[in-house]
């Protein structure tokens, strides 16, 4: 019984190694590719706002070419 404590408690004790970082590159690189989506998808929403009614006229136009009616 004794055996199997230590084992136990070795096990809770034990600490995972730790991993240095020699460089910060990758990280910076994914802040970087981060703060271009953010911005890519502003753009998105902006032009999509802004380009509405063009947008709906364009579709119901499309809509009504295929209907036959164009």
């Amino acid at each position: 019984m004794r055996f199997l404590n230590e084992a136990l408690l070795h096990l809770m004790s034990w600490e995972a190694p730790q991993i240095k970082v020699s460089g910060e590159k990758g990280q910076t690189l994914a802040e970087y590719g981060l703060i271009m989506a953010v911005i890519a998808v502003a753009v998105v929403i902006t032009a999509v706002t802004l380009f509405r009614g063009a947008i709906i006229t364009a579709f119901n136009s499309a809509t009504n070419c295929l209907d036959g009616t164009c």
